[in-house]
């Protein structure tokens, strides 16, 4: 990855090309102002920002089951870069994300890895399995031939007692081959079926996994989605709530971004814990959150109030100075679904109705969490 820092530093002597992203105070008269020197990086800057959530975007093709974690990352990190973001901060973000796509890639490979590995292994066991069956099969077909040549045989003889022993002995051991037969296929399916049992319980776990958002635990952004469309098409009544934590930028900026990262799990933990067992929950991405619930607004009011009260409050995390107290309010935006109304419309109504909360400065505090 080009260093932004780099050309930026390049171009400061060139300031008719493009300005330097930390803004200069005014020299004097005739000279340019911070504006002015500014003005050429912050195209830089939200270029910048741009190519990281075409990244995020893209990882989400390239590999399904882990895109979802890179896309919340890089957006995150296209947050904070900003018009007045200085080249020092641009050079700070470009670290973080080529960390970020380093480890991604390496998990992505082992992921793909593993499914080969899981895929091969399957097909070897089909093709044993095959195997022994043909050789079953092998072994009955010479054995039959085997008594059809006696019973031919049995046409040639005189003595009625050595017919009738001949043909009991005849009998007795195709029935003997008949039964080996079937205990044997028998024996193969079932072997065959507690393998395929096993990759089954493989691969539900690994799409249960998939589903997870990596940092909370909570359900990703694309299952949530998956689920409601769902339920819309069930036209069974719902609601949807949109849950923002209030200034959660201002967390990362002063302690850090581990100490951001596990303000948000804790928040998640209380925010599952508030929730009944019938409520989908997941993250949305950053510090937004999605509830889907079965009912309509007169039973998610109150619903949300109480889950409101619960999971604002006093949050304890730990800094780089050792843990600090903060206080945490939400903002929760609630709609129920209209009739005909889409999964796009609906989730822009919540939207809409969490922002209308948060600019009335309306989310609540509850008791204190550790």
């Amino acid at each position: 990855m080009i260093s932004l820092k780099k050309y930026l530093d390049s171009n400061r002597a060139e300031p008719q090309r493009i300005a330097p992203l930390v803004m200069p105070a005014p020299a004097g008269p005739g000279s340019a102002t911070a504006n002015e020197l500014g003005r050429g990086a912050a195209p830089l800057a939200v270029a910048y920002g741009s190519a990281l959530r075409a990244m995020g975007a893209a990882s989400l093709d390239a590999c399904p089951a882990l895109g979802p974690e890179l896309k919340q990352n890089l957006g995150l990190l296209a947050e904070a870069i900003v018009p007045e973001s200085s080249a020092e901060a641009v050079e700070a973000t470009q670290t973080i994300v080529e960390g970020r796509l380093q480890d991604w890639g390496r998990r992505t490979a082992a992921h793909y890895r593993q499914k080969t590995a899981e895929v091969r292994e399957l097909l070897l066991v089909m093709a044993g399995t095959a195997e022994s069956v043909g050789e079953r099969d092998q072994r009955a077909a010479g054995q039959i031939t085997d008594v059809t040549a006696r019973l031919k045989a049995i046409a040639s003889l005189e003595d009625l007692t050595e017919i009738r022993s001949s043909i009991e002995q005849s009998a007795l051991e195709l029935k003997t081959s008949v039964d080996r037969m079937a205990a044997e296929g028998r024996q193969v399916i079932a072997r065959l079926k507690a393998e395929v049992s096993g990759y089954q319980t493989k691969l539900e776990a690994t799409e249960e996994l998939a589903s997870r958002d990596a940092l909370t635990g909570l359900r990703n952004r694309a299952w949530v989605e998956s689920q409601l469309e769902r339920r819309l098409a069930a036209g069974a009544p719902l609601s949807v709530a949109i849950v923002d934590i209030d200034e959660f930028k201002r967390v990362n900026d002063k302690y850090g971004h581990l100490a951001g990262d596990e303000l948000l799990q804790k928040f998640a933990g209380e925010l599952n814990s508030a929730s009944r067992t019938t409520d989908l929950i997941g993250r949305w991405g950053g510090d937004e959150f999605i509830l889907v619930l079965d009912c309509g607004l007169a039973i998610a009011s109150p619903q949300i109030e109480r889950l409101t009260a619960w999971v604002c409050g006093d949050y304890v995390v730990r800094t780089g100075s050792g843990t600090t107290k903060m206080r945490v309010d939400a903002s929760i935006g609630l709609a129920e679904r209209g009739a005909g109304e889409t999964m796009k419309e609906l989730l822009s109504r919540a939207d809409a109705a969490m922002y209308l909360r948060k600019s009335a400065g309306r989310g609540r505090a509850g008791g204190s969490r550790r």
